[in-house]
C-alpha cells in the first residue's frame, strides 16, 4: 500500500526563519553566567577540621603533606595506606579525587600555625616529619565576576530604564530612540480603510478632483501617453466641518495604494531639528512604498508664512520644518509617485512657496454645502437612524442653512438622543427641530429665574425683531421666536436666510434694520434701552464696517476696498489708510447704523398696536411661529425674493435677465418634481 502523502501546510514564511530577538535573553545570559562563575568559585568540598583533630592526625603519622594556600587555609592530605582506617571512612573514595585535599584547616596566622605544627611533631621520627608547602592560588572566576558583574548590572539597568521610557509615549522621554522618526500612520493592504467616495455626500466638484488623482495612481498610462504628469499635491481648503478629512479618508479607501496619514502638529517637537528629521523620514518611507499618498491634516501648523514673528530668533524650529517640507515636495531630488494631499481651513496664512504650482498643483475648495448637498448629507446620516419615514429630507435641509456636514451629523445624533430621552421608539419631526434649536441656540433653560419686568422687555425686544423682519422686503423670513432662555441668550429668533452668492446694499441695510428692531422696540415701548442688544449691536457694527471699508458700498469713501486677502495686514502696525480717512470711516459707519436704527423705529411706530399685540402673544405662549405673525400683521407684503428686483433698476436690462432666468427657474422646478418622485419611490 502506498504511503499517504503528508498534508501540505500553508507556507507562512521562510523555512529557516531566525527567531526574533527578545530582550529577556539578556536576563537569561546574565543568570547563566552568574551560576557558572559561582560554580567555578565554589570550594573543593573538603572536610573542615579543628586543631585538636589535626594534632591527633599528625601525632599518629597519618598526614602525608600540608599545603598552605594563600596563607589563609591549610589543606591536609592523608596517607593512602591510612585511609583504610574507620575514622577516615567519610573522606576516602567516592567523589574525592586523588589531587583533592581530604581536610581543610582555617588559620589566622601562618607563624603561629608553624609553631603549633612543630610542637605536634616533636615525638615523630625524621622520616615522618611534615613540612609546610606554600601555594598562591588566584580565584579567576571570582575576580572576573567582580569586574564584569557590576558592568553587566549597569548595562542591564540602563536597557531596562530605556525600555520603560520608550513604552510610555506621553512623557518628554517617550520613544527617545525614535524621536526623529515619522509618526505617520500607514494604511495599506493589511490595514485598509473601508470608507469610499459613496460614503461622502455632496462635495461633487471636490470628489472629481481627487478621483482624478486616484485614477492616475491606478491607471498612469492613461495620462502619460498624452504626455501628462502626475500632480504633486492637492490642497483641500474650506471651513471647519465641511468634510476635508473625510474626503482624504475616502481617497485612502479608493486608491488601494499605501496611504500615510499625519497631522501637521506631529512634526512639531520641543527638540531642535526633530521636525525636519521627521519630514525626511516620512518621505523616505513614502519613496520606498511609491506609488503612494501622503495626507497632512491641518498643515497650517507648520505651513505658516515665514518671517512673520521676529521674536522667535534666527533658529525657528517651525520654519526649519517647513523648509525641509518644501525641499522634499519639490527640491533637487525627485519624488516619483508620491502625492501629497493636505487640508487646512486657514489657507490665507500659508507660505506662498508652499502654495505655488509644483508643490500644491491644485487647490480644492470644500465649501459649506448648499440645499441639494445638505439633502444628500442628511440621507447619509439618516441611514442608521430609526425615524419617521414621513419626514421630508428637503424640509430638514431648508431648516439648516449654513450648516456644515459635521453640523448635520450632529443634528441627526442630537435628534436620536432627544428621542431616546423621551422614551420614543422612532425619531419624529419635532425631535429634529429640537435638535436644530439645541445646536443653534444652546440648551433650553426654563428654570432660569427672570423677573416679570425683564420678561416683558425680552418679549418686546424679540417682537421688534420679528415685526421689522416681517415688514422689510429683503430681511430674512422668520421661522419662530422664543423668550425661553437658551445658552447665554435670554430670547432668540430663528430665520430662514436666502442662500445668496452676492448681496446688494439694500439687502444688507434691511438686515441691519431688522437686527436693530429689538432695541428700537424697547425705546418705543419703555422709553429706555437695555444691555440685551449687545449681540445685535456687535453684528450691525461689523456689517456696517464691512460695507464701508470692504465692499465699497459707501458713497463718501467711494469704490475703494481696504480688505487684505493675503492676511499680511493683521501683522502690520499701520492701517492702509490715513488718519483723516479713518475719521471719515468712523463717521460713515455711525451714520449708517443710526439711519438703520431710525428706520426701524419709524416702522415700529407706525405698527405699534400690532407690535404690542405680538409681544402680548409672545408672553402668553413663550414661542410663536410665522403663522402667528401672519395672523397679527397679515400676509407678508413681499414674496420670495427675485434677483432681478434686487439688482436691476433699468427696465430693459430687467427684461433681458428675466428671459435668461425664466428657463433656469423652469428647469429647477422640473428637477424638484423629479427629486420628489424619487423620494416617494
Amino acid at each position: 500500500m502506498a504511503e499517504k502523502e503528508p498534508e501540505k501546510t500553508q507556507d507562512t514564511g521562510p523555512k529557516n526563519k531566525k527567531p526574533k530577538f527578545n530582550f529577556y535573553w539578556i536576563y537569561g545570559i546574565l543568570a547563566v553566567s552568574f551560576l557558572i562563575l559561582q560554580a567555578l568559585s565554589w570550594d573543593s568540598g573538603s572536610e573542615k577540621v579543628n586543631w585538636g583533630e589535626l594534632k591527633t592526625m599528625i601525632s599518629e603519622g597519618d598526614v602525608e603533606r600540608i599545603v598552605l594556600v594563600n596563607k589563609e587555609q591549610a589543606e591536609i592530605y592523608i596517607k593512602k595506606d591510612q585511609l583504610s582506617r574507620p575514622k577516615y571512612e567519610n573522606v576516602r573514595g567516592g567523589n574525592f579525587a586523588a589531587s583533592r585535599a581530604h581536610y581543610v584547616y582555617m588559620i589566622t596566622s601562618p607563624d603561629k600555625f608553624e609553631e603549633k605544627l612543630s610542637e605536634a611533631q616533636v615525638n615523630l621520627a625524621e622520616k615522618d616529619q611534615i613540612y609546610i608547602e606554600n601555594e598562591t592560588r588566584k580565584n579567576w572566576g571570582g575576580e572576573i565576576l567582580g569586574w564584569i558583574l557590576p558592568i553587566l548590572i549597569l548595562v542591564g539597568a540602563w536597557f531596562f530604564i530605556m525600555r520603560m521610557m520608550s513604552k510610555g509615549s506621553g512623557g518628554a522621554g517617550g520613544q527617545i530612540f525614535n524621536i526623529g522618526k515619522s509618526k505617520a500612520q500607514l494604511f495599506d493592504k493589511s490595514t485598509s480603510v473601508s470608507l469610499n467616495f459613496n460614503d461622502v455626500a455632496g462635495l461633487e466638484e471636490a470628489k472629481v478632483e481627487v478621483m482624478e488623482i486616484v485614477d492616475f495612481l491606478k491607471n498612469p498610462s492613461k495620462y502619460t501617453t498624452l504626455g501628462g504628469k502626475i500632480p504633486k499635491g492637492a490642497l483641500l481648503v474650506g471651513p471647519p466641518g465641511t468634510g476635508k478629512t473625510l474626503l482624504a479618508k475616502a481617497v485612502a479607501g479608493e486608491a488601494k495604494v499605501p496611504f500615510f496619514s499625519i497631522s501637521g502638529s506631529d512634526f512639531v517637537e520641543m527638540f531642535v531639528g526633530v521636525g525636519a528629521s521627521r519630514v525626511r523620514d516620512l518621505f523616505k518611507q513614502a519613496k520606498e512604498k511609491a506609488p503612494c499618498i501622503i495626507f497632512i491634516d491641518e498643515i497650517d501648523a507648520i505651513g505658516r508664512a515665514r518671517g512673520r514673528n521676529a521674536m522667535t530668533g534666527a533658529n525657528d524650529e517651525r520654519e526649519n520644518t517647513l523648509n525641509q517640507l518644501l525641499t522634499e515636495m519639490d527640491g533637487f531630488a525627485t519624488n516619483t509617485g508620491v502625492i501629497i494631499i493636505a487640508a487646512t481651513n486657514r489657507a490665507d496664512i500659508l507660505d506662498r512657496a508652499l502654495m505655488r504650482a509644483g508643490r500644491f498643483d491644485r487647490q480644492i475648495h470644500v465649501e459649506l454645502p448648499d440645499l441639494e448637498e445638505r439633502k444628500a448629507i442628511f440621507n447619509v446620516h439618516l441611514k442608521p437612524l430609526k425615524y419617521n419615514k414621513t419626514i421630508v429630507v428637503e424640509f430638514l435641509a431648508k431648516q439648516t442653512p449654513g450648516f456644515s456636514g459635521a453640523d448635520i451629523a450632529n443634528v441627526c445624533n442630537e435628534a436620536a438622543l432627544i428621542g431616546a430621552r423621551k422614551n420614543k421608539k422612532i425619531i419624529d419631526k419635532q425631535d429634529f427641530m429640537d435638535a436644530i434649536d439645541r445646536i443653534i441656540g444652546g440648551l433650553e433653560k426654563r428654570n432660569k429665574i427672570i423677573s416679570q419686568a425683564e420678561k416683558g422687555v425680552i418679549a418686546f425686544h424679540e417682537a421688534g425683531h420679528a415685526a421689522v423682519s416681517w415688514l422689510l422686503e429683503y430681511a430674512h423670513p422668520l421661522v419662530k421666536v422664543t423668550i425661553v432662555p437658551r445658552g447665554k441668550a435670554l430670547g432668540a429668533a430663528w430665520y430662514l436666510p436666502e442662500e445668496r452668492q452676492i448681496t446688494t446694499f439694500e439687502q444688507m441695510f434691511d438686515e441691519m434694520t431688522s437686527a436693530l428692531g429689538g432695541r428700537a422696540s424697547e425705546e418705543i415701548n419703555f422709553g429706555k434701552v437695555s444691555t440685551g442688544a449687545l449681540n445685535d449691536l456687535e453684528k450691525v457694527t461689523k456689517q456696517a464696517f464691512a460695507m464701508v471699508t470692504y465692499f465699497g458700498l459707501n458713497k463718501t469713501i467711494g469704490n475703494i476696498s481696504f480688505y487684505d486677502s493675503s492676511g499680511q495686514q493683521e501683522y502690520s502696525f499701520h492701517k492702509p489708510y490715513s488718519e483723516k480717512t479713518a475719521e471719515i470711516i468712523d463717521s460713515e459707519i455711525s451714520k449708517l447704523v443710526e439711519s438703520a436704527y431710525d428706520r426701524a423705529k419709524d416702522l415700529l411706530t407706525k405698527n405699534k398696536d400690532k407690535l404690542q399685540k405680538l409681544a402680548t402673544l409672545l408672553l402668553e405662549k413663550e414661542v410663536i411661529f410665522s403663522e402667528d405673525l401672519e395672523n397679527v400683521f397679515g400676509k407678508r407684503p413681499y414674496g420670495s425674493e427675485n434677483i432681478t428686483d434686487a439688482l436691476v433698476i433699468d427696465p430693459d436690462v430687467k427684461e433681458v435677465l428675466e428671459k435668461l432666468i425664466e428657463p433656469t427657474e423652469k428647469k429647477e422646478a422640473k428637477d424638484k418634481k423629479k427629486s420628489k418622485k424619487e423620494d416617494k419611490a
